[in-house]
């Protein structure tokens, strides 16, 4: 099964509970990429739109290359007044033009698209000057801290995949993620910023958004409804119908040679 494309299978209920992002990851974003007014961006792995509408509300003109046929088609019904354009397709094989565009930009997407290829391509499509910027995701210790500690014995009767023992770490204790873009001789040395959000989820609400993981989608039907019942059962039982999940986002912008 092709992890990338699961997604797809729901867009309604993708565009429903995944969560925006921090503002001051935009403000930072266009800060840090000297991006000029009503800069031409390319957007890779839009989703529905999560921080398309964002960046289209700070002027930015948008091209946004999503993989998914439906989620293409729910974000184009959402930004049909926005400076924005939706392509369907894979970023890897879409014909972009060259040299086009001042900030390339990934939100929670980089990771899915072919490392040889992604930015070495993102360079090709960039201004001379340009930026390319990546968001990351991370769940990490905060929020609800015993309930996900409690949680992980539904994961480990559940979901095979589990490991014996797993744990979320702080937020301190992780790195900055990197890859081949911070050892490219294509890239000057990257900036980058840290943000976190909290976010409560009622029973129901939470379960929709493990819905929308692709892991939790790929797992056999039986196996998902027994995992989704013990964490809401957990839920309803010890935590009175409401827990609250803290995210981290690690932003890396890095300017084109």
């Amino acid at each position: 099964m092709d992890l990338r494309q699961i997604f797809d299978e729901d867009a309604e209920l993708y565009d429903r509970v995944r969560p925006g992002y921090p503002d001051a990851v935009f403000d930072d974003l266009l800060e840090l990429a000297a991006a000029r007014a009503g800069p031409r961006v390319l957007e890779i792995g839009p989703g529905t739109g999560q921080a398309t509408v964002l960046l289209a509300g700070r002027g930015c003109q948008v091209l946004a290359v999503e993989l998914g046929a439906s989620l293409a088609a729910t974000l184009r019904r959402k930004v049909n007044d926005l400076p924005v354009q939706v392509i369907a397709g894979a970023f890897e094989d879409s014909e972009l033009p060259t040299g086009a565009f001042d900030l390339v930009a990934s939100f929670t997407a980089w990771h899915w698209l072919t490392p040889e290829v992604r930015a070495r391509k993102a360079h090709a499509v960039l201004r001379p000057g340009g930026s390319l910027a990546t968001v990351t995701t991370t769940h990490v210790l905060g929020g609800s801290e015993q309930f996900f500690a409690e949680a992980q014995s539904c994961y480990e009767r559940w979901d095979d995949d589990t490991p014996p023992g797993l744990r979320l770490e702080s937020s301190e204790e992780i790195a900055a993620p990197t890859d081949e873009v911070d050892r490219s001789p294509l890239f000057e040395p990257a900036a980058r910023r840290v943000y976190h959000q909290d976010i409560a989820y009622s029973t129901s609400g939470y379960l929709d958004l493990l819905n929308s993981y692709s892991g939790h989608r790929a797992m056999p039907p039986d196996r998902r409804a027994g995992l989704l019942t013990c964490l809401g059962n957990l839920i309803d039982s010890r935590y009175q119908g409401s827990i609250t999940k803290r995210y981290r986002y690690d932003l890396r912008v890095a300017r084109r040679r």
